[in-house]
């Protein structure tokens, strides 16, 4: 990586950090697609795996005392983690113009989803129903691209859970997800040693980025953050898509 590439790399994850710090979460919806197109998605979310578990590790150990019932955060995280085994096993095979393609059209589908339907809430019958399903494909999604957001935030949104019981669940299935991913990764040849310690050196940016994260969170309205989000998340998906359909 040369100089460019690196402080590029540190400003996308500072920006994610900015995102969970003022969300709790989101971190990759824009960290990875700026590692992507710096280098290639596998790059990507190998240097965001162990970040991703730190930062989750932190806050789960913070808002532990907010989960309540075990069953949605145990459920959720342990079916993530099948999805994530898999999903790590589709990012070592996949070919590179296809998973860039995929992340920039998984990240479309987010915006899409949050423009047409900002208020959409589950019925009271649907975690026990749901969270299986959820937590399988937000794992796949997770291995294959590094942003299960699209699903497991929307999911836990949708269920309207208290701030605080979401963001322990958030990190104990984000950090369920990690923990198998990152030994698969290092298996399949895609986290090696140097990517490894690129990953833990990453930590930085995020965790600068989350105290903004935070003071932003309180200067400007909630809807005016989100809606500079997705501005911001339109034009890194439609980077990604053109690169991935046009290489």
């Amino acid at each position: 990586m040369d100089v460019t590439e690196i402080l590029l790399a540190g400003l996308g994850l500072f920006l994610g950090g900015v995102l969970k710090g003022a969300t709790g979460a989101g971190a990759p919806m824009i960290g990875v697609p700026v590692l992507a197109m710096l280098f290639n998605v596998p790059t990507a979310v190998a240097l965001f795996a162990i970040p991703n578990l730190l930062t989750n590790v932190t806050q789960g150990w913070q808002f532990r005392a907010h989960l309540g019932r075990m069953g949605l955060a145990t459920s959720f995280a342990l079916w993530g983690a099948l999805g994530a085994l898999v999903g790590s096993v589709l990012l070592a095979v996949a070919p590179a113009t296809l998973l860039m393609a995929g992340v920039g059209a998984v990240v479309l589908s987010y915006i899409v989803f949050r423009l047409m339907r900002p208020d959409w809430q589950l019925g009271p019958n649907a975690e026990s129903r749901l969270t299986a399903p959820a937590g399988l494909i937000g794992g796949v999604l997770q291995g294959a691209s590094g942003m299960s957001g699209p699903v497991s935030i929307t999911y836990l949104n949708a269920l309207r859970l208290e701030r605080p019981r979401f963001m322990a669940t958030i990190s104990i299935f984000f950090c369920t997800m990690a923990l198998m991913q990152i030994p698969a990764l290092a298996l399949l040849g895609i986290l090696t040693p140097k990517l490894a310690l690129w990953g833990i050196l990453a930590v930085g940016p995020l965790l600068l980025g989350m105290p903004v994260g935070n003071w932003l969170a309180s200067q400007i309205s909630k809807a005016m953050f989100d809606k500079l989000i997705l501005v911001l998340l339109t034009v890194i998906a439609a980077k990604l898509l053109f690169d991935g359909l046009t290489a």
